[in-house]
């Protein structure tokens, strides 16, 4: 029979996470919790073992709390491709001006699978979403029969991506 440790960061709440939430509905995180975050954006394969030796759980404990986070949404673990290497030769960022509320064309571009993702902004544009296409072709049947035939489109404004230099998912928690 395995003995319990006596470090309470593996007592229960510390092995499945905080069970609060912070004032905006969001989880609320500890310290082990974002460490173990810290260490998938590092390696997103990264063994639970491993991150248990960095964080100080057992194995067991850490695969519950990734668990847990996935199950919250939290995080995703996914693998990060260059687009140009799968096919997917045009990226460009749309600005648009929405007539009203934003929320149903916000809904609309989020179930439209060329766009990566989509951001209510304050500023020159009320959503900004990043858009992944085969060509320039796709990128224009997506733009000009998709996009603006939504209601509430007021305008858009496209910048195509020429060249991408940096692409990380890698700025930590605090």
């Amino acid at each position: 029979m395995a003995s319990r440790s006596a470090d309470p960061r593996d007592s229960r709440e510390s092995r499945t996470g905080s069970r609060t939430e912070s004032r905006n509905g969001s989880p609320s995180l500890d310290t082990v919790s974002l460490a173990i975050i810290e260490q998938l954006q590092q390696d997103g394969r990264r063994p639970y073992a491993a991150i248990g030796k960095a964080v100080g759980l057992s194995e067991a404990a850490v695969r519950q709390r990734v668990q847990k986070l996935l199950d919250q949404g939290v995080m995703q673990i996914v693998a990060v491709t260059d687009p140009l290497t799968v096919g997917f030769r045009r990226q460009a960022m749309v600005g648009i001006n929405v007539e009203g509320d934003l929320e149903p064309v916000a809904d609309a571009l989020t179930a439209m699978p060329e766009v990566e993702y989509v951001v209510m902004t304050a500023g020159s544009f009320d959503l900004l979403v990043e858009v992944v296409c085969e060509d320039d072709d796709h990128l224009l049947d997506v733009i000009n029969k998709r996009i603006r035939a939504l209601p509430g489109v007021r305008s858009t404004e496209s910048f195509v991506y020429l060249k991408l230099k940096k692409q990380t998912y890698m700025w930590g928690t605090r």
